[in-house]
């Protein structure tokens, strides 16, 4: 897993507002940044790899930024920023939209607009950057999103206890990488539930958003041995020969779609260290597989081997069979 943890403190105090702004330029995007704490500016910086995404947390003394469109066209990463603020108070203007954020707040805005921000108070923030290839909405429907601390609800405090524990975090590469997809399914499903919520989709996407929605409860519930198309029909509100009709267009039954994720997360976790000793019929117990007999057909069907001989030949680095 790559990242790092740096404190302007390392480096002679001259030198540190600077050394700071290079460090924001070069890993996060092109951005001015003023403070009238310039020959002493104490902060610290951390960032971790996961996977598709990257998460950020920044502590910082009283600063002004702002992304011009000059800088946007010499560099932009094309990112959602999902900012979760744990200490400060935070004001920022983009697209026409103003907000004063405090300590509990989230907020999205966006690397492809223009936008100012200030802090007023010394701040800690964490941040998800998300690509906006992995969200499945346009960009008119995120606009009417941006900086504004985002609607406190279930999901909203889910998501953020979810960041703060991305942040504070240390796991494996193999981890790492499940963890960030995670992080994406999450994020996407409660912006695109939020963007529904308020009315913001145009109905054309409405069926494909409704779609995603049902797929990342389903990623999310894989371990529920119970979990079937009546259970997801009734989570979503719709009847189960609707949700059949969502997955027509996908040539896959949803009872298909559950098999094929659940043996994808057995696959991952018969080839993970960490894991090596336990039995095969409780990593596919784990992912819902209740009778270890089906389970082993199911795997074989799929991979061309049967779970235990797919981990052995996969310890001796012999190749995968897959079918």
């Amino acid at each position: 897993m790559g990242g790092f943890v740096l404190r302007t403190t390392d480096v002679p105090k001259g030198e540190r507002f600077d050394w700071w702004v290079d460090l924001v330029t070069r890993d996060l995007a092109p951005t001015h940044i003023t403070t009238e704490h310039r020959d002493d500016f104490r902060a610290t910086a951390t960032a971790l790899a996961l996977g598709p995404v990257t998460v950020s947390t920044l502590s910082f003394p009283t600063l002004q930024s702002w992304r011009t469109s000059r800088l946007i066209r010499l560099s932009d990463p094309e990112l959602w920023e999902l900012a979760y603020v744990t200490r400060g108070l935070m004001g920022i203007e983009q697209a026409r939209s103003r907000a004063q954020l405090q300590a509990g707040d989230l907020l999205l805005y966006d690397t492809s607009r223009p936008f100012e921000s200030r802090v007023t108070v010394d701040g800690r923030i964490t941040i998800l950057h998300l690509p906006k290839t992995a969200v499945p909405l346009a960009d008119r429907s995120m606009r009417d999103l941006l900086s504004r601390p985002l609607p406190a609800h279930d999901s909203s405090a889910l998501l953020a206890g979810f960041l703060q524990g991305l942040a504070s975090g240390s796991w494996s590469g193999w981890e790492a990488e499940q963890i960030g997809t995670a992080a994406v399914h999450l994020t996407s499903a409660f912006l695109t539930g939020l963007a529904d919520r308020e009315g913001l989709l145009p109905p054309e996407t409405r069926h494909t958003v409704l779609l995603y929605r049902v797929k990342a409860f389903i990623q999310a519930h894989l371990s529920d041995p119970d979990l079937s198309p009546p259970v997801v029909a009734e989570a979503h509100s719709i009847s189960v020969r609707y949700l059949h009709h969502l997955f027509r267009q996908e040539k896959q039954t949803i009872s298909a779609f559950i098999r094929q994720r659940r043996l994808e997360r057995c696959q991952t976790d018969l080839t993970a260290p960490g894991l090596a000793t336990r039995p095969v019929g409780a990593i596919g117990a784990r992912w819902g597989f209740t009778d270890e007999a089906v389970f082993s057909r199911a795997f074989k069907t799929t991979y061309g081997v049967p779970p235990g001989e797919y981990r052995r030949r996969a310890s001796l680095g012999t190749g995968r069979t897959v079918t």
